[in-house]
């Protein structure tokens, strides 16, 4: 989540009127993340995320998030639908923007999570495995393996503007992840990018899974490694915390099982999952707009994870 898109409070109101979920109140930009503009919205009747779609968000693929969501909330999911207005149309314009309302969910996102609240995550995420088992929508990994060579190729060796030699570390540790790489596991559709951040805890229990705009068909135990990434480090990625890996693993499996070569496989998978952040952030780190009210992230952050997983990788996964 982010704000790139600033929304006056008359084009809100004009907004809130197709609905009927209330007369405005108040409306304030969301700066975490890096996607999308989002605002908490609160109104007479309720409090809502308002969510505009920037450019990397395809229009088209709107209805495969939303059919998506609708599948796992109707399976006890605790993911946020977005709504529909009077006649009937959940995505809307605004500001020039494709638009929706979003059900507002409870929680808090939490900056280090213990391992109960790791633990009830991974169950969250094998749960929502599980649910997307019959789920006949598709949609490609746009920030797949297949597309990380063309990344690192537009990032470039302004890479070595972020630190010194980082695109010539970067492209040798490409090169043998791909060499590496499993194509042969499970797919399904997976959230792809489960950081605490798109988590709601209440206490040690998940309230709301959400940001699912990069939800993709790839393979499965990608999800996991990706959250283990994303939840096993400190903010900096220089500290490990073996405890809360393994929670979300154990977690994970309580509720949807993890074949001998989906775990054999988790530590490329966590490399891989490491070299898509440090790009995409390197990406963003080099071209967020200046007046844009974002929390940019630091790529350097996922260049020591990497070297983490290079030396203890399989002995994180046990």
């Amino acid at each position: 989540m982010a704000v790139y898109t600033h929304v006056s409070a008359e084009a809100l109101a004009a907004f809130l009127a197709r609905y009927d979920h209330g007369e405005l109140i108040s409306a304030k930009g969301i700066a975490e993340g890096v996607e999308n503009s989002n605002y908490m919205v609160d109104t007479t009747k309720g409090r809502f995320i308002l969510t505009l779609y920037e450019k990397r968000v395809d229009l088209s693929d709107l209805p495969f998030f939303f059919a998506m969501l609708d599948h796992l909330a109707e399976r006890g999911n605790p993911v946020p639908r977005a709504l529909a207005d009077r006649a009937g149309v959940a995505i809307q314009q605004l500001e020039g923007r494709p638009a929706c309302l979003i059900e507002f969910l409870p929680g808090v996102s939490v900056s280090h999570p213990n391992t109960a609240q790791a633990f009830a995550t991974g169950a969250a995420m094998g749960h929502m495995h599980e649910s997307l088992t019959d789920f006949t929508g598709e949609r490609p990994n746009s920030l797949g393996p297949d597309g990380w060579t063309a990344l690192l190729a537009r990032c470039g060796h302004d890479l070595d503007t972020i630190d010194p030699g980082l695109f010539d570390h970067v492209s040798a540790a490409l090169e043998k992840i791909l060499a590496a790489w499993p194509y042969n596991l499970p797919r399904g559709v997976i959230h792809a990018d489960l950081f605490p951040d798109n988590v709601l805890m209440l206490g040690d229990r998940v309230g709301g899974l959400i940001d699912f705009y990069f939800a993709c068909t790839d393979i499965r135990a990608w999800d996991l490694a990706v959250m283990h990434s994303a939840w096993s480090f400190d903010a900096s990625g220089a500290r490990v915390d073996r405890a809360v890996g393994a929670a979300l693993v154990e977690g994970y499996i309580s509720r949807f099982p993890l074949s001998d070569a989906e775990r054999a496989a988790l530590p490329v998978l966590a490399r891989g999952a490491c070299i898509r952040f440090l790009l995409t952030r390197a990406w963003d780190w080099l071209n967020t707009p200046a007046d844009a009210l974002v929390t940019r992230k630091d790529p350097l952050a996922y260049l020591r994870r990497l070297n983490t997983y290079n030396q203890m990788g399989e002995t994180l996964f046990q």
